[in-house]
This record gives C-alpha cells, structure tokens and sequence, in this order.
C-alpha cells in the first residue's frame, strides 16, 4: 500500500477487482502452487488490505515494512513451504501456466533459484516469477546484513552464484520491452485497458501480446516509464 508514485496501488480496482485479488487469484490456477499468503507489513496503512485477506479468507503474515526478506522467512516457517513462489503485488498479468514453468525448471533443475527475472530477461517486466527453496531462503535470512537487498527479499541469493545454484528461465524471442507491471498511473492506465478489453481475468500472458499487437499504442503508454533498481 505504501507505493510512492501509485499510492494504495494493491487496491485499484481492475474489471471489479481489487488489483490483489487478480494477482492472488491467478496465482492460485497455478498448478504448482499448494497455497498463496499475502505477506504485508505491519503499517497502519495496510489495514485496509488486511481487512480484504479476512474478508477473502487469504492467508496473510505481517511484518517489517522494510525487511521482505523476513516476511517471507517468517511466511514459510508459519506455512511449512519447502520453497517459495515470490510473486509481487503489482503484477496483476501474472500467469499461472508460467508459474508452473519456473516451478518445473527448479523442480528439475537441482537448484536453489529458479527465475524468469535473471539476466538477461526476456519475458515482459509484470511476469516475474522467482522460486527459492526453503534452505537458500533460510541462509540468505540468516547471512543478508543489506538492508536494501532485504528490502527486495531475493537479491542475496541472486547475486552470490558461488553460493546457490541458479537456473534461468527464459523465452525463446525476447519481449523484455513490454512493461506489464503497476508502479506509476500510466502502467495502471495499460493494464485497466486490458483487463477491460477481456472483462474477466482468464487469458493467458500469450492473449495480452495479441491484444497489443491489435492495439500497438497501447504500448507506448508507459514506454518511457523506468524500473526502479535494486
């Protein structure tokens, strides 16, 4: 909820829904996904958004604003997970079927991380899928003194390759340029369009690239928007 550029962003409304029921509701189609905790922070701000998980009946944990990282910690440890999915709240396109994806590649891959998000992505920013096993999570909670790389849960492991076994998930063409994800009201603007475009929340990532290539304007609506670096 404490978005500095799209304040209370979780709770927009798209095709009717709160921006965080699409995400938890997608994500829960993933066949992988045994359950799905909304991990939110201790701020009187986010009241609100604790007020859905009760009225939705969706698991939630609370914490450190400023410490993900234990968040998701203190969520696997509550939730008894042997690894866990990260999917972020401002990523309302997510798709389970990619999901699934990562989650076979670190199934298969005997690896500690598995993500579409490695370098050099290729899949559009709003599709990020990381998936760490409980032990590295565990090494990365316990060793991580940055307090930024907290902040972002997963750059610890990420970053030490000598440390964890890492493995890539990537597309075959590269559609990195697509920005899929809510940071800004542009974004929001994009993704209010597409939702409305389908009226419910049942296509696939794959639909939304048709949709844009029948509408390639739409694309230049947050073009010039930037990530933020971690």
């Amino acid at each position: 909820m404490g978005s500095t550029r799209l304040p209370g962003k979780v709770l927009k409304p798209l095709a009717g829904q709160p921006m965080i029921a699409r995400v938890v509701e997608r994500t829960r189609r993933a066949k992988g996904v045994r359950e799905v905790v909304v991990a939110t922070t201790r701020e009187a701000r986010d009241e609100p958004l604790v007020e859905l998980c009760h009225s939705r009946g969706w698991p939630f944990t609370r914490g450190d604003e400023a410490d993900l990282l234990d968040r998701y910690h203190a969520a696997a440890i509550v939730h008894r997970a042997d690894a866990v999915v990260r999917i972020t709240s401002d990523c309302p396109l997510i798709d389970p079927g990619l999901i699934d994806r990562v989650l076979d590649a670190f199934r298969r891959g005997d690896c500690d991380y598995a993500s579409n998000t490695l370098e050099p992505r290729t899949f559009p920013r709003g599709l990020d899928v990381e998936v760490v096993g409980f032990k590295a999570l565990e090494r990365a909670w316990r060793e991580d003194t940055n307090p930024q790389w907290r902040e972002h849960a997963t750059p610890y492991i990420y970053r030490h390759p000598e440390h964890f076994r890492l493995r890539p998930v990537r597309n075959d063409r590269d559609l990195s340029y697509h920005r899929w994800t809510v940071d800004t009201p542009e974004d929001y603007d994009l993704v209010c369009r597409i939702y409305d475009h389908f009226g419910h929340d049942r296509f696939a990532w794959t639909d939304v690239l048709q949709v844009l290539d029948e509408h390639p304007d739409w694309v230049e609506i947050n073009r010039h928007v930037h990530q933020k670096s971690v």
